[in-house]
């Protein structure tokens, strides 16, 4: 789809008047696009074309002029036809002018009729883009966990182009059936002799395929399965290629793509037989009504009962009458494959963040204070560094978004509050602001360091203060010899920051998030792609430039734990233990299984009882543990 000029932060882009102004474009994005109907695929695209009532009305009225000028074209032959039979000048004058007439009708019908089907077209789509975007904004990171990376591309990419296919197919289909039931109706009053062999012949002609859409809208759908698959899964190899050529697993699933690729294939084959099947059958039935209508009409002439110009018009008319039927055949493909893709992009927008109230609440509190989480029990007191420690990687992940508001999945859990407030109750763009959740892997989008660093933030925090916390002095210097001027800041970082190695894009990820300054800053595992000594560094970094600020670390590395004010252990769900580090190393064996690797054997061994010896050997361990850290 061509780019379409839109606005950007309230004002108009100023764009050279291209067609697409001409075409009323020029007001995308809209303001608001809608509430859609995501309960299934066909609700959607029905919602869709509720909205752009006044466009498909635009293009079925230009519709109705082409078609009609189109079938007018036999009746002007016929006349013309008649005119030289009979010798009369005037009766072809007539005739002329009615092809004339016609002829320009179609030319201004047909280019408008393009015109307002396009804009359809680029509408739609545009509306559901806009819908996607949003979503996208309102789930965040959550959005990934719920719904395939790949299915998602698929959705705002090849989808939301059928779903605009479908949208712009309907005007013309309707004009096409409306001036069908014209010409039929014309022909019976026309000639009645003729005019029924036609009546009866054309809802055959476009009844005709019925019985073999089924199969082929299914082998539609199987496709576009086979394809949504193996994008997912081209998407995912793609993300992971380096890891996968690190563990010589490259070839694996690169087989794993050819054979989804060779299913794709022969999906597509098997689909496109049916639709052949279907073109021919709409070949041949119009054919032999063609065939019916002459022989029956010259029958007709030699008895005396029409003239040669009226047989010449029933035939030039059902013969044109392929044209609009073609767009029958087209309004069953366009929704054949819009209608998975419809499905899909309702199933995407249909996916909730929580259930919250997007319009300022009675309590007018600032979301400030402590964050508590009801479901596990976890309490982050106001202005403090607090770790957390889950053995479990995955349930810290969870977690993290829980404290940030927007779960991975909708679990039906109390919601966490902030100075007493639910973030729930809270507008998102209110909770976004009070509490940012920088996850595991974060993305960095291509651009210069400048781009990367201008986020939306309170600017109490420099770049150049979070830079020096996040320990990004190596990465600065690489930026500069990669710089043509040798200026870090204006050096081009590609996509997802692939030319860096993975701690120095954690680093700059976590500068990112520093010159944020929210009020909650929640970090999961900001350091675990960097050595040891960096990561000391990191923490006393993060502990001066967060002071006074409420900062959660989920991470089990001891050099970071043991410099947080306060360390919180959950262990299946919920809080068991808090103290400073060195304190859980020597009460809470469950805390120490999970920073020191401790195995269950050594768990034992420590906490059997002993003798004297024993005792002084299992202390000076500890000591051992705790001075390591």
């Amino acid at each position: 789809m061509p780019p379409v000029p839109g606005r950007e932060a309230g004002r108009s882009v100023p764009t050279f008047r291209t067609i697409w102004d001409i075409m009323q474009i020029r007001d995308l994005p809209y303001v608001d696009p809608g509430l859609p109907d995501v309960r299934s695929g066909p609700g959607f695209l029905l919602w869709l074309g509720r909205r752009q009532l006044r466009g498909q009305l635009r293009s079925l009225s230009w519709g109705m002029l082409h078609f009609v000028s189109v079938m007018a074209l036999p009746y002007g032959v016929g006349r013309a036809v008649q005119a030289v039979v009979e010798k009369s000048g005037s009766s072809l004058a007539v005739a002329g002018a009615l092809l004339a007439v016609s002829a320009v009708c179609i030319a201004v019908g047909d280019t408008m009729l393009h015109r307002t089907a396009v804009t359809n077209w680029i509408t739609a789509a545009a509306r559901v883009q806009q819908l996607l975007i949003r979503k996208t904004s309102e789930l965040g990171s959550a959005l990934t966990r719920r719904v395939a990376a790949g299915e998602v591309v698929a959705v705002s990419t090849g989808d939301v182009e059928k779903i605009g296919w479908f949208v712009e197919a309907v005007s013309r289909f309707l004009a096409a059936a409306f001036t069908v039931v014209l010409v039929c109706v014309g022909l019976l009053i026309y000639q009645p002799a003729l005019g029924v062999l036609v009546a009866v012949g054309v809802p055959v002609l476009a009844l005709g395929v019925l019985p073999l859409l089924p199969r082929a809208t299914r082998l539609a759908d199987v496709q576009r399965e086979k394809a949504g698959r193996a994008t997912e899964l081209a998407s995912d190899t793609v993300a992971g290629l380096r890891v996968l050529r690190g563990i010589g697993g490259e070839e694996l699933f690169l087989k794993r793509y050819r054979h989804a690729s060779q299913e794709v294939r022969t999906a597509a084959v098997r689909s496109a037989r049916m639709w052949s099947a279907i073109s021919a059958v709409q070949v041949l039935l119009p054919g032999l009504l063609l065939i019916s209508v002459v022989w029956y009409g010259l029958g007709l002439v030699g008895e005396g009962r029409i003239t040669v110009g009226e047989l010449v018009t029933v035939y030039s008319a059902v013969m044109l009458l392929s044209y609009p039927l073609r767009h029958f055949e087209e309004i069953a493909m366009a929704y054949s494959f819009s209608r998975p893709s419809a499905r899909r992009a309702a199933r995407v927008l249909s996916l909730e963040r929580s259930a919250r109230q997007d319009s300022p609440t009675d309590d007018a509190r600032e979301p400030a204070g402590d964050l508590y989480d009801p479901a596990t029990g976890l309490l982050v007191p106001a202005g403090t560094l607090t770790a957390v420690v889950c053995g479990d990687p995955d349930a810290a992940g969870r977690l993290a978004e829980r404290l940030g508001g927007h779960p991975a999945e909708p679990d039906g859990l109390p919601s966490v509050l902030l100075g007493g407030v639910a973030l729930d109750d809270r507008p998102l763009e209110e909770a976004r602001t009070a509490v940012l959740v920088q996850d595991k892997d974060p993305v960095l989008l291509s651009g210069t360091l400048t781009e990367l660093l201008d986020v939306p933030a309170s600017g109490a925090v420099t770049a150049e203060r979070a830079l020096t916390a996040a320990e990004s002095g190596d990465v600065l210097d690489a930026l500069a010899q990669a710089s043509l001027d040798n200026d870090p800041m204006k050096a081009p970082i590609t996509e997802r920051g692939r030319s860096l190695s993975g701690g120095q894009r954690q680093r700059l990820a976590l500068a990112r998030s520093l010159v944020t300054d929210p009020e909650v800053l929640v970090l999961d595992e900001p350091t675990s792609a960097v050595d040891s000594h960096t990561e000391a560094r990191i923490a006393d970094g993060v502990r001066k430039l967060r002071a006074g600020r409420t900062t959660v670390l989920f991470t089990s590395s001891p050099l970071l734990l043991d410099r947080a004010e306060r360390v919180v252990l959950v262990h299946e769900g919920e809080v068991v233990a808090v103290g400073a580090h060195r304190e859980l190393l020597r009460t809470e064996p469950r805390y120490r299984a999970v920073v020191t690797r401790e195995t269950e054997s050594e768990q034992r061994l420590v906490a059997a009882p002993r003798g004297p010896v024993a005792a002084r050997f299992t202390k000076a361990g500890t000591e051992d543990i705790e001075e390591t850290a």
